[in-house]
């Protein structure tokens, strides 16, 4: 069959016009896929930066001074590991008084037995672990300066507020060793974040914070021993691929909490969630944000 001219630039036409609208479809495609949404949490403040670089990739109030509840206790394990010549086998004795402490304030606790002898490297697993607050008590009594326990812990608490200032932050304060303060206890998403990122150049402490759980051989008062077993209560380890740390919060006052950090590849995202609604939206925040700090 012959086709003529007319017939050939016709088919040309076509021709070219197909090519006009792949070509096309090849640029826009990737502007489309570059288009990255905000993600929207329920907490009332959040941020995420990227740990390397420190800079920012989500805020929403990071800078409103709110609640901390027991992600407290990362400065405590941060103030700790701070101090000159420590030796994180060295033992400190059960108090009765860090039992009752947990009783009078229905406190998650470490369940750490009066007279047992635990070292410093397992009261950190303790404290960041189930949250004992027996164990942060037990750490402020023992790097706390004074001839009586409450001076020490005046003293020790006294170490986290000049440890957030030599850190720079000035949203930030802290009237209890655990979270359990009097209301003047509070710091900032932005804030919460950059000591943890702190805490987190401490080997000890990025072990520790990644953990899932632990059994741990401890001294009894007559000299025998026992195993105390501490699961971690950040659900985010083992079930967010790349989760390195770092810890939860809760109470009346601070709803929801969660500091949480991962790693995936050469970048480090780790953020702040402060009062979520519950510890499922808390964790789906975390997870959110963590999703958007990798993509971004």
């Amino acid at each position: 069959m012959k086709i003529g001219i007319k017939g050939i630039r016709r088919v040309s036409a076509v021709v070219v016009t197909a090519g006009a609208v792949l070509t096309a479809g090849a640029f826009t495609a990737p502007a489309q896929a570059a288009t990255l949404n905000t993600p929207t949490i329920t907490a009332k403040g959040g941020f995420v930066m990227n740990n390397d670089t420190g800079s920012t990739l989500f805020k929403k109030a990071a800078d409103t001074r709110l609640s901390t509840g027991s992600t407290t206790k990362i400065m405590t394990a941060r103030v700790v590991l701070g101090q000159p010549n420590l030796n994180l086998d060295s033992k400190v004795t059960v108090q009765k008084a860090y039992s009752d402490y947990i009783v009078s304030k229905t406190a998650s606790s470490a369940h750490l037995i009066v007279g047992d002898k635990v070292t410093v490297r397992q009261l950190l697993y303790g404290l960041m672990l189930p949250s004992g607050c027996d164990a942060a008590y037990a750490l402020a009594d023992k790097f706390g300066s004074g001839s009586t326990r409450a001076a020490r812990v005046k003293s020790f608490i006294g170490k986290m507020n000049s440890t957030a200032k030599g850190l720079g932050l000035t949203n930030t304060h802290f009237d209890s060793f655990d979270g359990i303060g009097s209301g003047g206890n509070y710091s900032t998403p932005r804030d919460l974040t950059k000591i943890a990122s702190n805490a987190m150049k401490y080997s000890t402490f990025r072990t520790v914070v990644k953990t899932r759980s632990t059994k741990q051989k401890v001294t009894t008062k007559s000299g025998g021993y026992r195993y105390m077993s501490w699961t971690n209560t950040n659900n985010l380890l083992g079930s967010y691929a790349g989760t390195i740390g770092v810890k939860t919060g809760s109470g009346p006052e601070a709803k929801y909490c969660l500091v949480f950090a991962a790693t995936r590849g050469s970048k480090t995202v780790i953020g702040t969630v402060l009062a979520s609604s519950s510890v499922a939206n808390r964790t789906a925040d975390a997870k959110k944000l963590m999703d958007y700090g990798f993509k971004k």
